[in-house]
């Protein structure tokens, strides 16, 4: 594989050989390549990787740099100290870090390395209506809150990402009829996350304990349970995908306690998910 001689390490001079293995080709021209880099007899493997990746998130590191998370198509959730620019000719624009912003990027990938930089981001798909509309406006920070919190610790992304990809840009370009969109999101999204409940049991009288995500027919020894109405409302969501949500005519105190129970459900199946401070401004937009 490498042609060349690795030093001794009792020498002082580093020698370093660089090998590049294309490794992956996805269908959506994404490209990683291997890099082995040869140091005083120790082998580090790095990747230069280029994925689709959507923000999830950004904090304030210091005065001069930030910690975006982004998730990535190709390696998952990943995060990154990126340089606040004081020009527009850096490689990376900050404005391109709001939340839930689809980008493609690169970046070279360390082995035990928690905090990355990226080489270059560029915008995939600019938004026309969601961060500018204030429905969707509320909702797109709901689900940003939501998702940071439900992926920062998912590695695999091959089949989140088009998921994802694909549902926001559908919210970006629906004019209407999408109230219900973020109960759909949130089923599918348990889904591909590997909690889904199971609610195609019920039978009349049963509860739903959302502790164990099935139909029951006593009550649990534990509170996280509905019944009577509340599990029959439960029972009708399979049905309810993007093209038939708009027959769901669900009333304001109907759609709340669905906001509500989607919430319990989720901090009762991801560990660390916690109370989402966004769940109020929803509540008051689609409740």
């Amino acid at each position: 594989m490498f042609k060349g001689t690795i030093l001794p390490p009792q020498r002082q001079t580093l020698f370093a050989i660089f090998a590049f293995l294309p490794v992956f080709i996805s269908p959506t021209h994404t490209r990683i390549f291997r890099k082995y880099l040869i140091l005083s007899g120790e082998v580090i493997t790095t990747m230069l990787v280029r994925s689709r990746a959507i923000v999830l998130g950004r904090v304030k590191y210091n005065d001069t740099s930030d910690i975006c998370t982004l998730f990535t198509e190709q390696m998952g959730a990943v995060s990154f100290i990126v340089r606040i620019p004081k020009t527009r000719r850096a490689a990376v624009q900050t404005i391109l870090l709001q939340p839930l912003t689809l980008l493609e990027v690169e970046w070279n990938q360390l082995e035990a390395r928690h905090l990355h930089r990226l080489t270059s981001a560029v915008c995939i798909h600019p938004y026309s209506t969601l961060p500018y509309h204030p429905v969707k406006a509320a909702l797109s920070q709901y689900l940003a809150e939501l998702l940071y919190h439900a992926l920062r610790q998912e590695h695999d992304g091959t089949r989140l990402y088009p998921y994802l990809d694909t549902s926001l840009r559908w919210l970006d370009e629906a004019p209407s009829g999408y109230a219900n969109f973020y109960i759909v999101f949130l089923l599918y999204l348990a889904r591909l996350l590997g909690i889904e409940p199971n609610l195609t049991d019920y039978r009349d009288g049963d509860c739903f304990d959302l502790q164990s995500g099935c139909f029951v027919a006593s009550k649990p020894l534990h509170p996280y349970y509905i019944e009577g109405r509340e599990a029959r409302l439960v029972a009708l969501l399979p049905r309810c995908n993007l093209e038939t949500m708009r027959c769901f005519r669900f009333t304001r105190a109907e759609r709340g306690r669905l906001l509500q129970l989607m919430g319990d459900y989720y901090r009762l199946h991801i560990p660390g998910f916690p109370q989402l401070k966004s769940v109020e401004v929803l509540r008051e937009v689609f409740a």
